[in-house]
């Protein structure tokens, strides 16, 4: 379905002031995360690409036409789901009756989603006799998300689907949006203002202000672009793809493969082969002139300097770095660039004190 890429301009002018106006232009694959602060807009794009909330505008989904100045597909004729903060399960079926209520309402030609896959996939396997009231939060989102599944959409629309959730209960489901990103061949369109959520599942990014897009792209090359707010936040730095090469199991150790070199990380269960992904915060990358030995940290890649920026604190600088053709990010002091005499193009080493596998 990469083909089915999704068009939209809406334009919502609500009472209180508040002025929607974006444009759009997402992939047909992958998960794109709507991101910003509570009451940038989210939702309410999220609700106008359901039909749910009917802004002027246009929408395209690949070849269709939702909505233009003469047509308008009402939610119910659009091929999608749409998952909200809470459940919404009927409290008078069991999960596998759940489940099934939309499925028996898609004809047999046009089921993409059979019930066993769903059930895997978000590990519902136990529950299957279990009432909603029998259920914690984060099971009760398993279900939720499974029943949309099973109505086969050809679009996923989630609403911060772990909002409502405690900690541990968010802690319990994210493998499972992972795995769900990893697996379903359709768009999903995810809202939330979480940054744990948004790096761990984002494939594009579109980042909100005030009714409007202030960017949008791939993941990485947001959250290491300088002039914007995420490369300015405590947790900032940089998400990329690995490579899954080997293992040690004698010193718990795997190595993965990413764009710059190889990178040394927890031993992890996922086998050799495997596409994953990494996150390097920028407050755990030092830079060196040379390579480092005789030292207790294991990942030391060459990588060249993009840009120096001014971070928000006025003693560190942000380095951009490339590695291999993907952007990293350092932050150092002053004091530190000066000496070490970084200028653009330079080539240095970019000493990675933790990585994290987001598994």
């Amino acid at each position: 379905m990469s083909e089915d890429r999704i068009h939209a301009r809406f334009h919502v002018q609500f009472s209180a002031g508040f002025d929607l106006d974006v444009g759009l232009d997402l992939p047909g694959h992958g998960v794109t995360v709507l991101f910003g602060r509570s009451g940038c807009g989210k939702t309410t794009v999220l609700r106008c690409l359901a039909g749910l909330h009917r802004a002027e505008g246009e929408l395209r989904f690949g070849s269709e036409i939702w909505q233009d100045a003469r047509t308008f597909i009402p939610t119910h004729q659009r091929p999608l789901a749409y998952v909200f903060q809470e459940p919404r399960l009927f409290p008078h079926l069991d999960v596998q009756e759940n489940l099934l209520f939309g499925y028996r309402r898609i004809p047999e030609t046009g089921r993409l989603v059979q019930p066993e896959d769903a059930i895997r996939l978000l590990g519902l396997e136990s529950l299957l006799t279990h009432r909603p009231s029998q259920l914690s939060g984060g099971q009760q989102q398993r279900v939720a998300i499974a029943r949309a599944l099973l109505t086969s959409p050809r679009l996923l629309l989630m609403d911060e689907p772990l909002a409502s959730l405690d900690l541990d209960s968010k802690a319990e489901i994210l493998p499972y949006l992972e795995r769900l990103r990893q697996t379903m061949q359709l768009p999903i369109v995810y809202v939330t203002h979480a940054p744990e959520e948004m790096t761990r599942l984002a494939d594009h990014l579109v980042l909100l202000e005030a009714g409007k897009v202030r960017a949008a792209g791939p993941l990485n090359e947001l959250l290491t672009r300088p002039e914007l707010p995420l490369a300015h936040l405590n947790e900032a730095g940089a998400v990329m793809e690995a490579t899954v090469v080997s293992h040690d199991t004698h010193y718990r150790l795997s190595q993965v493969s990413v764009p710059g070199g190889l990178l040394t990380v927890a031993l992890c269960d996922q086998p050799p082969g495997r596409v994953t992904r990494v996150r390097i915060l920028a407050r755990d990358v030092s830079i060196a002139l040379q390579p480092v030995r005789d030292s207790s940290i294991q990942n030391c890649l060459q990588a060249r300097v993009v840009d120096i920026s001014a971070d928000r604190d006025e003693s560190q600088v942000l380095v951009r770095l490339d590695l291999g053709g993907v952007c990293m990010l350092s932050r150092v002091t002053r004091r530190s660039a000066d000496r070490l005499g970084l200028v653009e193009g330079m080539l240095v080493f970019a000493v990675v004190k933790a990585v994290a596998l987001m598994r």
